[in-house]
């Protein structure tokens, strides 16, 4: 049996998306902004953004709506097309959120590293050797070469028989799993593993 008031709600969004679709204004599209950015908030609170960054995240939804609503070939699945943007978006905001994550200054760890080489446990050099032990045997190689021994790119690559930018790749990569180990060389406590 139907609910009455989710009845009456869908039939409100179908008339202000036509509406909307049909006659495409200022105020049409006012209605569709005020009936869909409640929904978009939510879909995107769900899946872990914060509320400013849901706002933001609806606001460029609904901008692309407003530029490609009359590309829209089935009026009936607006919804769905709707929420279809909401996801690229999303993927798009996490793909660029992960891209900018915190960068890790391995050539400063390095020179820590080898400022304290005879030092004992709990300093940068024993860490170094601690956050490098996490990764699998060639990944520690090559970090070893490009950070320790300082080898170019191109060194590693030829020495290792490998095309470059899988060498780049694999430091790259590396320096993305110690990410979550690294911590400023401050004088700090070390986090225990």
């Amino acid at each position: 049996m139907f609910d009455p008031i989710v009845n009456q709600k869908i039939l409100k969004e179908d008339e202000v998306t036509q509406s909307f679709l049909e006659s495409p204004t200022e105020d049409t599209f006012a209605a569709v902004f005020k009936t869909y950015t409640p929904q978009l908030l939510s879909f995107f609170c769900a899946r872990g953004c914060e509320r400013a960054a849901s706002e933001d995240l609806a606001q460029d939804v609904m901008f692309i709506v407003c530029r490609k609503a009359g590309q829209l070939r089935d009026r009936a699945l607006f919804r769905a097309w709707l929420f279809k943007i909401a996801r690229s978006v999303l993927y798009r905001y996490y793909g660029k959120k992960w891209r900018e994550g915190p960068a890790i200054e391995l050539e400063r760890a390095t020179d820590d590293f080898a400022a304290s080489a005879k030092s004992t446990a709990g300093t940068p050099a024993f860490e170094f050797l601690h956050w490098i032990s996490f990764l699998k045997p060639h990944e520690q190689e090559m970090l070893r070469l490009r950070f320790i021994e300082e080898w170019e790119y191109h060194e590693i690559a030829a020495d290792k028989a490998i095309p470059i930018g899988t060498v780049q790749w694999c430091v790259f990569n590396a320096k993305r799993k110690l990410m979550p180990l690294l911590r400023p060389f401050d004088g700090s406590p070390s986090r225990s593993l």
